[in-house]
């Protein structure tokens, strides 16, 4: 019964490990404050309240020390998401200045996820404003402290805004910088949502993982603070920085900051504001051009143009075609099987509220106490406002196909308002519990604790199992292994993300590169002139039988060398995604028969199905001359959750210059090696135009044999 009810009402037992046991334990212990009364110095009050300065310390220091157990207890010492790992190799090429950088022949050796590539030039697709943070990190060789960080200061900005809203609603006539509210009331709200801070699971997962909510959530915060105190000079800075870091959160902030200068209609405020704004827009602007190459282009928007479809399939509106079929295939075709109109954001933004009622407070029916103080405002513009910033939150990111959600990091699009939330969780208490407002404040936090200790916890394990159940690539195991410097070869994207350094050399310090299994990998070997080369090999082993739990992955480092090139050489076509360009349709790797390298190759869809599609890639040339060119097609391959073929005659064209090869698709007939041509190329790689005509095709290699 209990595993039918899952679905709706999340996973509940005993603790299931020792960080949900430590949880369980520290319930108990709020609850006995609870229950005795007692705790009223840490919340400001009685003859020996802690002073504030200290509190803050304390609190803080707290939640930076759970966001480095979370580091080390649930993501096993490095970042986990894909997200995470691209953001950890912006941050480390923004440390050397970079937003963008070289890619260096063959190009298809520092590709993939997430990274975008034009014109020599690539980087990753993500807004600069959380790696620029990053690079602070990696500047003083510690990235990951920068998490820990940003949880300390979420705390205390959760602390300085629920003060703010909180001498809002309970200074009776005197509102918030037209007099002094009381006092009592005011400070044990702002640490009692100190403390919820202190206790939120989903923000101690934000603030350890390298994803950007951490930080979007400390800068909505500051801003919406600066804002209700008239500050607009610096809520225009932490707005800016909002839209730098996550542009539609930016928004939705941006436009209730906007609002609550209205009121003031003060020229000198809105000047403070508009110059405030000016660095992190100049920010964004700069990265998207330089990665892009065009003023006003998104690097998003181009990547999924450049590597998915159907076009236009990732993009913040309505409408058929909306959802992206080989990153988000399986959701899409549950989900959104005739594309997303308004029920479909209505149900997306549903799936997203459920997940979020378990971040705020890690059981669900206690975060909808926040809605009580919006319910009933009292004249509170604090409140109000607060309510607002949720509600376009939740708004802005309707228009958004998909959910985003995942275990651990929970409802991840509305966790930049959970400060915002944990303030007007505080003001409820103070409101329901008017009278024992120290045990309610203590039975809160024990809520909370026991959540996550017998409900909250199971999701946190999920994200510590999956994928391996650790990092991809761990510079530990290099250091054990004392390799110093040299190259690396990384068979996931995960892994190049975490290991790659876009300024190091094989001199000073470790390459990383991906390893494609064909002759790209020696003609990089060859052109860093022999390194000392290692292969770093993540392997996830099978449970044995009856074994329970997830696999874990035993990676290793092994000395490897890649054999010496072929005759004739062999470039593998799924190496080459995303692709240099695409129209009418998409490029994508995908599953195909045993006959294929790898059983992979490069499936080239149209949209729709019965159109034209065409993808450009490269293939490395080694040295100018006249090849043999040869080509292996896989016929009847079609890339997961797409439309089916029809009833139209499949063909295919590989054109090189103005050499063409032809083929016509049949399903069943396995692999095909068409006939060899003689053409010139030149280094470093030759230009290659895949088309499909009528349904998809696939590419598996490209052969180059020189001829004297």
């Amino acid at each position: 019964m209990a595993q039918k009810l899952e679905p709706i009402i999340g996973a509940w037992g005993r603790p299931p490990d020792n960080a949900s046991m430590l949880a369980a334990a520290a319930a108990v212990a709020a609850l006995l404050i609870c229950a005795t009364g007692r705790g009223g110095s840490l919340l400001g009050l009685g003859p020996y309240p802690i002073p504030r300065r200290l509190f803050l310390w304390i609190t803080g220091f707290i939640a930076a020390l759970l966001s480095i157990f979370y580091i080390a207890f649930y993501l096993r010492g490095g970042p986990r998401i894909i997200d995470a790992t691209t953001y950890f190799l912006q941050g480390r090429a923004l440390s050397h200045g970079d937003f963008a950088w070289s890619a260096h022949d063959p190009t298809a050796s520092f590709r993939g996820r997430f990274l975008l590539h034009r014109d020599g030039v690539m980087g990753g697709i993500f807004p600069p404003g959380y790696p620029l943070l990053l690079a602070a990190g990696f500047t003083i060789g510690a990235p990951m402290v920068v998490g820990p960080a940003l949880a300390a200061a979420i705390v205390v900005a959760t602390y300085r805004l629920a003060h703010a809203i909180a001498e809002d609603a309970f200074g009776g006539p005197h509102r918030l910088g037209q007099g002094h509210a009381r006092h009592d009331t005011v400070e044990t709200v702002a640490r009692s949502a100190a403390l919820l801070s202190v206790v939120c699971a989903a923000l101690r997962y934000h603030t350890a993982d390298t994803m950007s909510h951490g930080a979007a959530a400390l800068g909505v915060a500051l801003a919406l603070e600066a804002a209700l105190r008239g500050r607009m000079g610096i809520a225009g800075l932490c707005v800016g920085g909002v839209i730098a870091t996550r542009p539609i959160t930016g928004l939705a902030i941006g436009i209730v900051v906007a609002a609550l200068l209205w009121r003031s209609r003060s020229r000198a405020r809105l000047q403070a504001l508009a110059l405030g704004l000016l660095p992190g827009l100049a920010l964004l602007a700069g990265a998207q051009h330089a990665v892009t190459g065009a003023w006003g282009a998104s690097t998003q928007k181009m990547y999924y143009a450049m590597s998915d479809g159907p076009p236009g399939c990732f993009r913040w509106g309505f409408g058929s075609g909306v959802g992206c079929l080989h990153e988000h295939g399986e959701f899409v075709a549950a989900r959104l099987p005739h594309g997303y109109g308004p029920l479909q954001s209505l149900l997306t933004t549903l799936r997203r509220l459920k997940m979020h009622l378990l971040d705020v407070a890690s059981f669900e029916p206690f975060a909808l106490l926040l809605l009580a103080p919006l319910i009933r405002p009292h004249g509170s513009r604090a409140i109000v406002a607060a309510g607002a910033a949720i509600g376009l939150q939740i708004l802005a990111y309707a228009p958004f196909y998909f959910d985003g959600n995942y275990p651990g990091g929970g409802a991840r699009l509305f966790a930049d308002v959970l400060p915002i939330e944990h303030a007007l969780l505080a003001i409820a208490i103070a409101r329901l519990a008017s009278r024992h407002h120290v045990r309610g404040v203590f039975a809160a936090v024990a809520v909370s604790l026991a959540g996550f200790a017998l409900h909250a916890s199971f999701e946190h394990v999920k994200l510590a199992e999956r994928e391996g159940g650790k990092p991809m690539f761990e510079p530990d195991l290099l250091a054990r292994a004392s390799v110093n410097n040299g190259l690396v070869f990384v068979d996931t994207d995960h892994g190049f993300g975490l290991g790659h350094d876009p300024h190091a050399t094989t001199k000073n310090g470790v390459v990383v590169a991906r390893l494609r299994q064909d002759d790209r990998d020696r003609l990089l070997y060859d052109r860093l002139d022999h390194p000392t080369t290692y292969l770093y090999k993540f392997d996830i082993p099978p449970l044995p039988p009856g074994a329970a739990g997830a696999p874990v992955a035993a990676p290793v480092i092994v000395p490897w060398a890649p054999p010496a090139l072929g005759d004739p050489l062999r470039f593998e076509a799924e190496a080459e995604w995303p692709p240099l360009s695409q129209r009418g349709g998409f490029a994508a790797p995908a599953w195909a028969d045993a006959c294929a390298s790898g059983s992979r190759a490069l499936v080239l869809t149209p949209a729709p199905i019965g159109a034209v599609a065409v993808a450009t890639i490269s293939v490395p040339v080694p040295e100018a001359g006249r090849y043999a060119v040869g080509l292996r097609v896989v016929q009847g391959v079609s890339v997961p959750f797409t439309a089916p073929r029809g009833s139209a005659v499949v063909g295919g064209a590989v054109m090189i210059g103005k050499t063409r090869w032809d083929w016509v698709d049949v399903p069943g007939a396995a692999c095909a090696d068409l006939a060899e041509r003689e053409l010139p190329l030149e280094p470093p790689a030759a230009t290659l135009t895949f088309e499909a005509r009528g349904g998809p095709v696939a590419l598996d290699r490209v052969t180059l044999k020189r001829r004297p």
